[in-house]
C-alpha cells in the first residue's frame, strides 16, 4: 500500500512556519526586545537564516519614503499585501518565509540590515485604493502634502439662485431659465461636487459662484462670509476652467513661474515667488516634465493629466481660499481622475473651500465628495452629504433594482430615466389615473413627470430645513469678516513689472511662430522672385525708372498686406487666455496691451531685414548706406502701422471670419487708392489715400530712391516726406488706441 507524499514545498513551508511560531513564542518570553529579536534570528535553522542580501531584498520590497523626506524607513500598509505573495521557488528559503510572516503579523524585527520603528509598523490591511491614490503613478513618486500656510477661511452660502438668458432670434427674443431656486453652502475643509446631466446648469452655477457671470443677471443671494462679492475676492479665488487655457510653447516651469511672479503678493521677492513655483511643481508631481513644453493641437507636449495638473497649479499657487474647478476629470483615465480628486481633498484639508463640477464619476470618485448638489434642468434635486444621497432617494421611493454606480443612478434620475429603478407609489398612481398625455408607451412615467416629482419631493422634505441652516451665523470674528470688504484690488506686481514679465513671456511664446520654416520660406522665396524679376534694373532710363517704381509699390503693398492678416488673429486667439488671466487680476489691461503690441516689434524687424537684403541688391537699387537704411525704416513704419490696423479690426470684431473679410476689403481699397493703379482718383473718394499706409509708404520709398532724379513719378509728387512720416506715426498710435478702447469696452475679465 503506497502513501502519497505531500508536496515538498508545502512540507517545508509548514516546517518553517512551525519553527517560526516556536521562535516567536520564545521571543515574547524574553526580557529584552533586542535580545529576543536576536534569539529569533539564531533560533532559525541554517536554511532559514536571513542573510544581508535577503534583507536588502526585503528592504527594497517595502520602500519607505516619508513625505518630509526624513531618513527613517516607512513601510506602508499597501506593502503588507504585496509581501504576502511569496514565489514558489522561494518557499524553501527561510528568508522569504520570514519576510512574508513578519509582514503578515505586523511585528517589528531587527534582522540584519533591516530595522523598522515600532510606531511605523503597519497592520495587515490589504492594498486599497485609498493608499494607491497617494502615489504619483506617472512620475513614480509620492505626492507631498499640499501647502498648509494660513489662508482666509471663506464660508460660501447661496440661496434661491436664479439665472436667465435672453436668446435673440430673427424676429423675436426668448428668455430661457438656466437656474431656478438653487440653495446650498460649503465650508472650509469640504469638497462640494456639482452633478447633473449635460445642460443642467452645472458650469453656469460654478461660474456664478466664482464671480465669473454678470451680477445683474443673477437672482437670489451669494455671500462669502456673509458678505457680497467684491473685487477683493479675485485674489482669494482660484478658478480652473474645463478647457486647459495655457500657452503651448511655454514649459511647465515657465508657466507656473510667470503665474507666481504676477499673482503672488508684492511683499514677496522674486526669489521667493520662483521658489513657490518650484514647490507647487513638487506638490503636483510635475518634476519629470517641468522643462517640457505644454503643447497643444499642433505642438507635442505634456500628457493630458499633466496639463490638467498645470492648470490646477496655476490657481493653487496663490494659496486660494476658494477653489473652483469645472470638470477636472474630463478626458482622464480612472486612475488619473482618482488622483486628481484626492488632490482636491488634500487641498481642502489645508483649510480651503473646494467646489467642482463632475459629469459622470466612478463609484470610487463619488464616495470621496463631502457634499453633493444634483441638478436637473436647472432645478435642485438634492443637496446634502454625498454619503446620504442614496438614503434620501430611497426614502422617496427611488432605489436601484440592480447593483450600480451611485453616480449612474443619480444621473438616470436627473434625466428622468427610471429603467432599473423602482417607481415611487405616487408616480404609479399618476400613471394608473390615466395621465396618458404625459406617460411613455411602456406604462412608465415620462421624464418630465419624474423631474417634477423629484423637484417637489426635495422642496417638501429637505429644502426648508436647508434654508434654515443657511441662516445660522458663521463662526468667524468680525475682523475676519471685515477683510472681505476691502475695496481695493491687490495687484501682485507693479505696472512696470507686469509689463516686463508679459513682454518677456510674449517673446518666448511667439518666437516659434515668427521663425517657423513656413514663414521664413514665404518671405525669402518672395524676395528671390522679386530680385530675379527686377534683376539689376537701371533707374537712369525712363523705362527702368518706371519698372523700379513698380517694385517699390509692390514692397509697400506686401509689407502692408502681410502684417495686417497676421495681427488680426492676435486678440481673437488670445481672448480665452486674456479673459482667464484678467478675471484672476493677474495684470492690468494697459500693461498687457502695451506688452502684447511691443513684444512683436523685435521679431518683426528680422524678416523685413532679410527680405530687403535680398531684394535691394538683386534689383540694383541705390547702393549707398543712407538710402538703404531709410528704405528699411520706411518699411518698418509701414509694418507697425499695418499691424495697428489688424489689431484694431481684430479687437473690435473678435470674430476671425468677420475680421478677415473686413481686412481684405480695407487693404484692397488702400492698395487701389495708393496712387499706382489710378493716376486721377475721383474727388469724392480721393480722401481714402490719406488714410492708406500703402500710399504714404510708396511716396516715402520714391523720395528715398529718386529725390535727385525726378520731382514726380507716375503722377505721385515727391516732396520732403515729413507729411508721410507724420501720417504713418499717427496711424501707428491711432489704430492701437482704437484697439485698446475696443478691448476696454468689452470689459474682458473685469
Amino acid at each position: 500500500m503506497s502513501t502519497e507524499k505531500p508536496p515538498t514545498g508545502s512540507t517545508i513551508a509548514r516546517t518553517r512556519s512551525d519553527q517560526l511560531l516556536e521562535s516567536l513564542a520564545a521571543a515574547f518570553k524574553s526580557s529584552s526586545s533586542s535580545h529576543g529579536s536576536m534569539d529569533i534570528a539564531n533560533g532559525l535553522t541554517a536554511g532559514g537564516t536571513l542573510s544581508r542580501k535577503s534583507s536588502r531584498r526585503l528592504s527594497a520590497a517595502s520602500p519607505g519614503r516619508s513625505y518630509g523626506g526624513g531618513g527613517g524607513s516607512h513601510i506602508r500598509k499597501a506593502r503588507s499585501g504585496q509581501l504576502m505573495r511569496v514565489e514558489a521557488d522561494e518557499v524553501s528559503n527561510g528568508a522569504a518565509l520570514s519576510r512574508a510572516s513578519s509582514a503578515s503579523l505586523g511585528l517589528s524585527f531587527s534582522f540584519t540590515g533591516f530595522s523598522m520603528p515600532p510606531e511605523e509598523i503597519s497592520d495587515s490591511k490589504p492594498f486599497s485604493d485609498d493608499e494607491m491614490i497617494h502615489e504619483d503613478i506617472e512620475a513614480g513618486n509620492k505626492q507631498p502634502k499640499f501647502q498648509a500656510e494660513p489662508t482666509l477661511p471663506i464660508y460660501l452660502k447661496f440661496s434661491d439662485i436664479t439665472y436667465k438668458v435672453v436668446i435673440k432670434g430673427i424676429t423675436s427674443s426668448e428668455e430661457k431659465e438656466i437656474l431656478n431656486g438653487i440653495n446650498g453652502s460649503v465650508v472650509p475643509g469640504e469638497v462640494l461636487a456639482l452633478m447633473g446631466p449635460s445642460g443642467s446648469g452645472k458650469t453656469t452655477l460654478l461660474s456664478l459662484l466664482g464671480g465669473r457671470l454678470p451680477q445683474p443677471c443673477v437672482g437670489g443671494s451669494v455671500t462669502y462670509n456673509d458678505k457680497p462679492y467684491s473685487k477683493f475676492l479675485k485674489s482669494k479665488i482660484g478658478f480652473v476652467t474645463q478647457d486647459d487655457v495655457l500657452f503651448p510653447h511655454l514649459t511647465v516651469k515657465e508657466t507656473l513661474t510667470y503665474a507666481a511672479r504676477l499673482r503672488l503678493p508684492k511683499s514677496l521677492t522674486r526669489e521667493q515667488k520662483e521658489k513657490r513655483a518650484l514647490e507647487v511643481i513638487r506638490e503636483l508631481g510635475l518634476e519629470r516634465c517641468q522643462d517640457t513644453m505644454i503643447g497643444g493641437s499642433f505642438v507635442r507636449g505634456v500628457s493630458g493629466g499633466e496639463r490638467k495638473r498645470v492648470s490646477i497649479g496655476n490657481e493653487i499657487i496663490i494659496n486660494p481660499s476658494l477653489l473652483f474647478l469645472d470638470e477636472p476629470t474630463s478626458g482622464l483615465d480612472s486612475t488619473t481622475a482618482l488622483r486628481t480628486i484626492q488632490m482636491l481633498h488634500d487641498i481642502a484639508e489645508a483649510g480651503k473651500t473646494v467646489i467642482t463640477t463632475i459629469h459622470q464619476p466612478s463609484s470610487r470618485l463619488f464616495h470621496r465628495f463631502d457634499k453633493l448638489i444634483l441638478l436637473g434642468k436647472g432645478s435642485l434635486l438634492y443637496f446634502g452629504k454625498a454619503s446620504e444621497a442614496m438614503v434620501y432617494f430611497s426614502s422617496i421611493g427611488c432605489s436601484p433594482l440592480i447593483a450600480m454606480n451611485p453616480a449612474e443612478f443619480l444621473l438616470d434620475l436627473a434625466n428622468g430615466n427610471i429603467n432599473d429603478i423602482s417607481i415611487p407609489s405616487e408616480l404609479e398612481d399618476k400613471v394608473q389615473v390615466g395621465n396618458s398625455g404625459r406617460e411613455t408607451q411602456d406604462g412608465k412615467p415620462s421624464p418630465a413627470v419624474v423631474h417634477e416629482y423629484l423637484v417637489e419631493a426635495y422642496e417638501t422634505r429637505v429644502a426648508e430645513e436647508e434654508k434654515k441652516k443657511l441662516m445660522d451665523p458663521i463662526p468667524l470674528d468680525e475682523e475676519v469678516k471685515a477683510k472681505m470688504m476691502c475695496p481695493k484690488r491687490q495687484w501682485g506686481a507693479s505696472w512696470w513689472e507686469q509689463y516686463s514679465m508679459l513682454f518677456c513671456r510674449g517673446i518666448k511664446e511667439r518666437r516659434h511662430d515668427y521663425f517657423s520654416w513656413l514663414r521664413i520660406t514665404q518671405v525669402i522665396s518672395t524676395a528671390v522672385i522679386l530680385g530675379l524679376l527686377w534683376w539689376q534694373s537701371d533707374a537712369r532710363t525712363p523705362r527702368g525708372l518706371q519698372d523700379q517704381a513698380g517694385l517699390l509699390f509692390f514692397i509697400a503693398v506686401f509689407w502692408g498686406f502681410f502684417p495686417v492678416f497676421t495681427a488680426i488673429f492676435t486678440f481673437p486667439q488670445e481672448r480665452a487666455m486674456l479673459s482667464k488671466e484678467r478675471a484672476a487680476d493677474m495684470y492690468r489691461l494697459s500693461a498687457y496691451f502695451l506688452a502684447r503690441t511691443t513684444s512683436d516689434l523685435p521679431l518683426d524687424m528680422i524678416l523685413p531685414v532679410l527680405f530687403l537684403l535680398v531684394v535691394y541688391f538683386m534689383a540694383g537699387l541705390r547702393l549707398s548706406p543712407d538710402p538703404f537704411f531709410l528704405s528699411m525704416l520706411t518699411v518698418f513704419l509701414c509694418i507697425v502701422a499695418a499691424q495697428g490696423l489688424g489689431l484694431a479690426i481684430g479687437a473690435t470684431l473678435m470674430d476671425l471670419k468677420k475680421a478677415t473679410t473686413l481686412a481684405s476689403v480695407t487693404v484692397m481699397t488702400f492698395m487701389l487708392a495708393g496712387g499706382f493703379f489710378v493716376k486721377k482718383v475721383p474727388v469724392f473718394i480721393s480722401w481714402i489715400r490719406y488714410i492708406s499706409f500703402n500710399y504714404h509708404t510708396y511716396k516715402l520709398l520714391l523720395k528715398v530712391q529718386y529725390q535727385d532724379l525726378a520731382r514726380s513719378i507716375n503722377g505721385v509728387r515727391i516732396d520732403n516726406g515729413l507729411t508721410e512720416v507724420a501720417a504713418l506715426v499717427a496711424m501707428i498710435f491711432g489704430y492701437r488706441f482704437l484697439a485698446y478702447l475696443s478691448l476696454r469696452r468689452m470689459k474682458i475679465g473685469t
